[in-house]
């Protein structure tokens, strides 16, 4: 599983490169932009093909659910920390029916011992971060973890046995699609790296 998540702040032909990307086969981008409102965040969606909106889960405003058909919603750590404990409160409002929900933890411990059932977790750093200076990879090793977690951190298309090895389900990659001069054909090829170990 590739998840591929938006730049924080906007790049140029992002919305034309995030199309081909999708065209290329990504199932997953998270789209997290903390310094768009509501109405940014309805405007980007509105750039995008809607055929691909079942794709994007969203960080932020998660009641776009109910104006978009999209994948899901993603909690950070510390909205999964203060709305978790009541999540039929949370949810009241929402129409998840059929949609992913999924949580940020950057401690494997509270990861494991975290009681709510989230389809998938993001665990970072597992190597230092391409986008964060100063984000310094831990090299988390998930094996013994029963549950489907996506490594964040340093994802290159160079280290993803790495994350194989460590018993990551996936990578969620930032830094390593929108630093470089080709982010098509780097996702192409950790596509690539993903469908072979399937037919393995």
């Amino acid at each position: 599983m590739i998840i591929v998540i938006a730049p924080e702040n906007d790049v140029p032909n992002e919305v034309e490169i995030l199309n081909t990307l999708f065209q290329e086969g990504l199932e997953c981008y998270h789209f997290r932009k903390p310094n768009k409102d509501y109405k940014s965040h309805c405007d980007y969606l509105n750039l995008i093909d809607s055929k691909y909106h079942n794709r994007i889960v969203v960080h932020y405003f998660h009641e776009l659910v109910n104006e978009f058909n999209l994948k899901g919603i993603h909690f950070q750590e510390q909205k999964r920390r203060d709305h978790i404990d009541n999540p039929g409160q949370y949810f009241k409002n929402l129409k998840m029916y059929g949609k992913t929900i999924s949580s940020s933890f950057h401690e494997p411990e509270e990861l494991e011992t975290c009681y709510f059932e989230f389809d998938y977790h993001l665990l970072s750093p597992v190597f230092s971060s391409i986008s964060k200076q100063g984000y310094n990879g831990r090299g988390f090793d998930v094996n013994s973890i029963d549950k489907r977690i996506i490594g964040m951190g340093g994802v290159s298309i160079d280290n993803l046995n790495e994350f194989d090895k460590l018993g990551f389900k996936g990578v969620g990659v930032l830094g390593g699609i929108w630093n470089s001069d080709s982010p098509v054909e780097v996702f192409k090829k950790m596509k690539n790296h993903f469908e072979k170990k399937i037919l393995k």
